[in-house]
């Protein structure tokens, strides 16, 4: 007989919040969410004030079967689902799914997974509060709408498989529009004087002329006035500042710093949190607000005092900015100050470290600087000094502990990382004078707009309110795995500039080469972003608005307060939205941006034009529309997007695939495919390194790579069977295992992977279950509360929707041919 039974969302959390409760206590898992709207039509009611009809997932029926079990032999059965919206609806469905009567029914919640706030939240029970769960209930129809009758029009209009959300769409807005800024952004370049002194004692100074010249001619008159000058100290400023402590961690600061500072994604940011909330390490990770709780506080001041000193600790309490946090909830923070070590590896640690110290950090002294600001006469020049700044630190405070990190767009644009002379001077003295080093003028170039990170889109949507701490994270996951958007790391150019000295009565110049532009885990939009974005603003612009994006969220919160009634709020936006849907019927395909003729070859006088397809943008020679003509075709490169690619450009793409030359008697091509370049070789695809270009790499390059593929595939083979090629024994990261189809099967040990046979191998794999997929909110595929932005496959319309016509299909890894009219095969896209 089961007295108390507790129901939380996943066995981790389970297990450490047994070991709080007593023996008339069972904790059980949920898995997160039981159950959710069917895939169909059928899911929601509109017409009966949108009713949404919910179904016990397939994977969860045994699971709901023994809890209903459980759950009826209990006295009490306590719902502890986390405490926001997405946390409220998982009791709402268990309460409904398990029929639990309201007499032995208490909803519990907890910030902390420690022994006091599972005893607090037990002696101090509620009723699931249905505001909140109908704030939830109102976002996930309103996306499964949305989700629903949006995408079929793209799929007809644009291209299969495409799909809409209301704030994936928002933030592939955001990363398209971004993407422009920076393609039509127009660098301009400025001189920066900058001066180095002999300030003695071995001491070097530098200083900086506080305005740019424009042009070389301008900076090369500045240094020519200054032969034969001296240079004097005119004036010493010293000033005493301050510098306080950022707030301890929202979800979205969290998800920004561990990006800064651990090179963290986003979900994986969530992922490690989410380990270190269910050990009872740290607070709920999902949280806009600030605030800190008395206990909270006393404990960092305990922490502070023994390890700096009284004089380092400050109470310092914190507002957000944002009118819709709740300031009820506590910021992430350690459940224990004291404690130095927390996790099970290494990224667990260095967040908990993270969160630890900035929490900290929070609570104690302003650091105390004296900044000095030098000037510096130039005897040819009265009225244009140089000028050198610097910084001291005299009393740490806060820094002690923790400084916080700035994005790319924080930094000094046009500086490219150069040194911005905070720190301390040399000791000087007014009138002191100053034996010039070197003066020199160097062209800086203007920087544009940053790309986003993940991160810094996750606080572009937090800064303009659309989405909230539980959606941050799926967000930015879904617009890439639905090949919108992509997270790379590109290689920077080459350019020159220009570097003025003063030598003696002379001004030397000399040109420098310097790389610009590299980028690292930046967010790229693709060519289908690019059509869909436009397609969307030009016909659906309430779905891609801001403004409207932000008030919809707002209006999530008025009825989580009770102030808005769910069903009215979807009426008002339905109507709008259901009108927009039905114009959209009779939108013409071919006023999309999804073909764009770039220009005719110099040679044959054939059209070339550029084309999204259905394996991604592509080039195509030749008329397209004419089945007796073959035309070529050609996949374009990272980076070139239909609506910019130059001819140029689209000519060079034709010269691939190209024969690099020959290896034992075959020919080695190379081309671009849709997994990057490549050389292909007997059948078989070798991928080019970063490194290497498929128009340049030579034929002995080519066959070092098809050498050094075969030798790492004859080391990782441990054993085949012609008999069955689907069936491998091969040597992994952790060992020998058997790969038997997609399913990968352990060896017992004991067994010598070179003496097993085909028979044995077969045998291993039949014992071996296929993974169940992984579902809820803790599953794999599935990110942390996460449902409200999916955008759901409208699966039954997609089938009573007539497919666009096929059209011919862009040379890829599988297909590529040669690109002449001659050889060019017909394909379809």
């Amino acid at each position: 007989m089961v007295k108390n039974l507790v129901i939380v969302e996943s066995p981790a959390k389970a297990k450490t919040i047994e070991g709080y409760l007593g023996q008339d206590f069972v904790v059980r898992s949920s898995y997160g969410h039981v159950r959710d709207l069917p895939k169909d039509n059928n899911a929601i009611d509109i017409a009966n004030g949108f009713k949404p009809t919910y179904v016990v997932s397939a994977d969860k029926r045994e699971l709901i079967a023994q809890l209903k079990k459980l759950a009826k032999e209990a006295e009490m059965v306590w719902l502890a689902s986390d405490d926001d919206r997405e946390g409220e609806a998982i009791s709402w469905h268990l309460a409904e799914t398990l029929n639990l009567p309201d007499a032995k029914t208490r909803r519990i919640v907890f910030r902390e997974i420690t022994k006091s706030a599972i005893l607090g939240a037990i002696a101090n029970p509620r009723i699931i509060d249905q505001n909140l769960v109908n704030a939830q209930q109102a976002r996930r129809v309103l996306d499964r709408l949305v989700g629903f009758e949006l995408s079929p029009v793209l799929w007809k209009k644009v291209k299969a498989g495409l799909s809409a959300g209301r704030v994936q769409s928002v933030a592939v807005r955001l990363v398209v529009e971004r993407e422009r800024e920076i393609n039509q952004f127009l660098s301009t370049s400025t001189y920066r004087i900058v001066a180095r002194f002999d300030a003695g004692r071995g001491a070097v100074l530098e200083a900086e002329l506080p305005t740019r010249y424009k042009t070389r001619a301008e900076a090369e008159a500045f240094l020519a006035r200054c032969v034969g000058a001296s240079y004097r100290i005119e004036s010493l400023d010293k000033k005493p500042g301050k510098r306080s402590p950022a707030a301890p961690f929202t979800t979205s600061t969290l998800q920004q710093e561990a990006s800064r500072k651990l090179g963290y994604s986003v979900a994986q940011t969530m992922s490690v949190a989410q380990k270190l909330y269910e050990a009872g390490k740290i607070s709920y990770m999902r949280t806009d607000s600030v605030n800190l709780s008395q206990e909270a506080l006393a404990g960092a001041q305990a922490a502070i005092t023994a390890a700096y000193g009284a004089e380092y600790h400050h109470t310092r309490t914190f507002k957000t900015k944002s009118a819709s946090a709740q300031e009820a909830h506590e910021a992430i923070r350690p459940t224990d100050f004291g404690a130095v070590k927390a996790g099970s590896d290494a990224s667990e640690q260095r967040l908990y470290d993270l969160i630890r110290k900035r929490a900290l950090a929070s609570q104690m002294a302003e650091a105390v600087i004296e900044r000095t600001t030098a000037v510096i006469g130039i005897s040819t020049q009265p009225g244009v000094p140089l000028t050198a700044t610097g910084e001291v630190i005299t009393f740490e405070g806060f820094l002690k502990v923790y400084a916080e990190s700035k994005d790319d767009e924080d930094e000094d644009d046009g500086k490219e990382g150069e040194s911005s002379f905070s720190r301390g001077l040399p000791p000087l003295s007014v009138g002191q004078n100053l034996p010039l080093q070197r003066l020199s003028a160097t062209e800086r170039f203007s920087a544009p707009p940053a790309r986003y990170t993940e991160a810094s889109l996750v606080k572009k949507l937090e800064e303009m309110g659309i989405g909230r701490p539980s959606t941050y994270a799926p967000t930015i996951s879904t617009v890439q795995k639905r090949g919108y958007v992509e997270k790379d790391t590109r290689e920077g150019k080459e350019r020159k500039f220009h570097v003025l000295t003063l030598d003696g009565e002379h001004v030397n110049t000399e040109v420098k080469t310097e790389n610009y532009g590299a980028e690292k885990a930046k967010l790229f939009p693709t060519d289908t972003a690019m059509v869909v974005n436009d397609f969307l603003v030009a016909h659906f612009p309430v779905i891609v608005d801001y403004q409207f994006t932000a008030k919809v969220e707002d209006e999530f919160d008025q009825i989580a307060n009770g102030h808005e009634n769910w069903t009215h709020m979807l009426t008002g936006f339905y109507g709008k939205f259901h009108a927009t849907i039905e114009a959209g019927q009779d939108i013409e395909r071919n006023t999309l941006g999804s073909t764009r003729e770039i220009g005719v070859h110099p040679e044959t006088g054939e059209k070339i034009t550029a084309r999204l397809g259905r394996y991604g943008p592509y080039v195509a020679l030749g008329d397209t529309t004419d089945p007796n003509v073959k035309p070529a075709y050609a996949n374009l490169r990272k980076g070139q997007f239909i609506e910019s690619i130059t001819l140029e450009e689209a000519l060079d793409l034709f010269k691939l695939p190209r024969v690099v030359g020959e290896f034992e008697g075959k020919d080695m091509t190379a081309n671009l495919g849709r997994f990057g370049p490549y050389v292909r070789h007997e059948g078989k695809f070798y991928s080019l390194t970063k490194e290497q270009d498929p128009h340049t790499i030579t034929a002995e390059e080519a066959v070092a790579l098809i050498e050094t593929k075969r030798k790492t595939d004859a080391e990782r083979l441990i054993k085949s069977f012609p008999e069955n090629p689907d069936i491998q024994v091969l040597n992994g990261r952790f060992g020998p295992y058997i790969v038997a189809g997609k399913k990968n099967v352990k060896i017992p040990k004991g067994e010598d992977p070179t003496g097993l046979t085909l028979e044995r191998c077969q045998e291993l794999a039949d014992a071996t279950p296929d993974k169940p997929a992984k579902g809820g909110r803790f599953g794999k595929k599935a990110a942390p509360a996460a449902k409200e932005e999916k955008a759901d496959t409208p699966a039954k319309k997609a089938k009573a929707t007539k497919k666009p016509a096929a059209k011919k299909k862009p040379a890829t890894k599988e297909t590529a041919k040669p690109a002449t009219k001659k050889a060019a095969s017909k394909a379809k896209s």
